[in-house]
């Protein structure tokens, strides 16, 4: 069933709806008051000819009943021969509608004096002059409909003009701008109503994205004193000859979190900007991109019986931001690497799409159900699960399609196809 889209449609829909309804209700008063009429003429009109006939009959017992075109008698009485249609013999007294061939018939039956009498009134006449009345009724209840759809459709213009001129406004103006107050060009009522209710729910907006905005700068400020701070000194400590194997991996395990948290950082600070529209910031070479992340992840296969291998197309460029991106390749490579054990990891890309195949852990369909949802951590208890859920809005943003195949035990190919 369709439905109205807006609100002016459905005022519309109203009006024709109210004026299908009222035009239809009218029709069959007026009709049932036609035929009503009709009917009463015509038993008028055989009483009065019956009345007339037997007043005649009284003073001349031999004259003959009314016969015309539409008004036809018969008289029954006892000891005198008459000639009554089969179709009347069998009728009792009163009023009736018969038919006979194609004709229609209102019938009288009446005894007086001793004597049974007939009257029949051919009605096919009026019948058709109801059918066509009828029609005429139905052509009312069209126009009256289109009629009032077209009213509806035109007053309804009228009727949500302000809403209309609100809704304008409000699409146009950002939370940001600092504008007069929206209720300033509308009267009091429900519209103005609704404009001083959007005053003051923009307000709300405005101070709680200004905390936001001052908070994320702080925290960004603070995070990345500390991570600075913190990679600064795992530099210098990787640089000490002096250290064990084993406190040097202990150091490169501080530095590769703390890189990581910079990286996720980022990323989440860029996704969190409306305005990093897709290929809004500058031309991203996937290529690169994908070596410098292997690099940079490479260590996860260290001691492991993995093969690895890479197929890249080094004239591939995107429009895309080269960090959010780097954040996408990295989230993938580190998730194969780190959850395959024995086997390999291949990384395919071309002009079309990018595909990270590995045979590790691997996933159930319940789990690769929910891969992209936050904090969802199927696969490891490792990490903070937002990985994949951040590649999923990464490439949404940028209107590329993700795709997964899994199987339990038998690994995981990821690929992601550029729209």
């Amino acid at each position: 069933m369709l439905k109205p889209r807006d609100l002016r449609d459905r005022v519309a829909l109203f009006f024709a709806a109210f004026g299908a309804l009222l035009s239809i209700l009218m029709a069959l008063v007026v009709f049932r008051a036609a035929d009503d009429l009709g009917r009463r003429l015509i038993d008028e009109t055989l009483s009065a000819e019956l009345d007339d006939y037997i007043a005649r009959r009284a003073r001349n017992p031999n004259s003959l009943p009314p016969s015309s075109a539409v008004v036809q008698g018969y008289v029954r009485e006892e000891g005198r021969a008459s000639e009554i249609p089969a179709y009347l013999i069998d009728l009792p007294l009163g009023w009736h509608n018969i038919g006979v061939g194609t004709l229609r018939y209102r019938v009288l039956i009446l005894d007086r004096g001793g004597a049974r009498y007939y009257l029949l009134h051919e009605t096919s006449v009026q019948a058709r002059r109801e059918e066509r009345f009828l029609w005429l009724l139905g052509a009312f209840v069209v126009a009256a409909t289109l009629l009032s759809a077209f009213g509806g459709f035109w007053l309804s213009g009228a009727v949500v003009a302000p809403l209309s001129q609100l809704t304008a406004q409000v699409r146009q103006r950002r939370i940001e701008d600092d504008e007069r107050p929206l209720a300033d060009d509308f009267a009091d009522g429900e519209i103005g109503e609704l404009a001083r209710v959007f005053d003051r729910q923009l307000l709300r907006l405005r101070a709680f994205i200004e905390r936001e905005k001052d908070f994320n700068a702080d925290m960004s400020h603070e995070l990345r004193t500390s991570l600075a701070v913190i990679l600064s000194a795992t530099e210098i400590l990787l640089e000490d000859l002096s250290l064990t194997d084993k406190q040097r991996g202990r150091v490169e395990r501080i530095d590769r979190a703390a890189r990581d948290m910079m990286e996720l950082g980022t990323a989440l600070l860029l996704m969190a900007r409306e305005q990093s529209a897709p290929g809004g910031i500058g031309i991203c070479k996937i290529a690169d991109v994908v070596e410098h992340a292997v690099d940079r992840h490479l260590h996860l296969l260290a001691n492991k019986p993995v093969s690895f291998d890479m197929q890249l197309d080094h004239g591939v460029e995107l429009p895309a931001d080269p960090a959010l991106v780097d954040i996408l390749v990295g989230n993938l490579i580190r998730n194969a690497f780190a959850h395959t054990e024995r086997g390999s990891v291949e990384i395919r890309q071309d002009r079309d799409n990018i595909a990270v195949i590995d045979t590790g852990h691997g996933m159930s369909p319940e789990v690769a159900s929910q891969a992209f949802v936050r904090h969802f951590r199927g696969m490891s208890s490792l990490g903070s699960g937002i990985g994949l859920s951040l590649v999923k809005r990464i490439c949404d943003q940028y209107g590329w399609q993700i795709h997964v195949e899994s199987r339990e035990n038998q690994g995981t190919n990821i690929s992601i196809r550029f729209a």
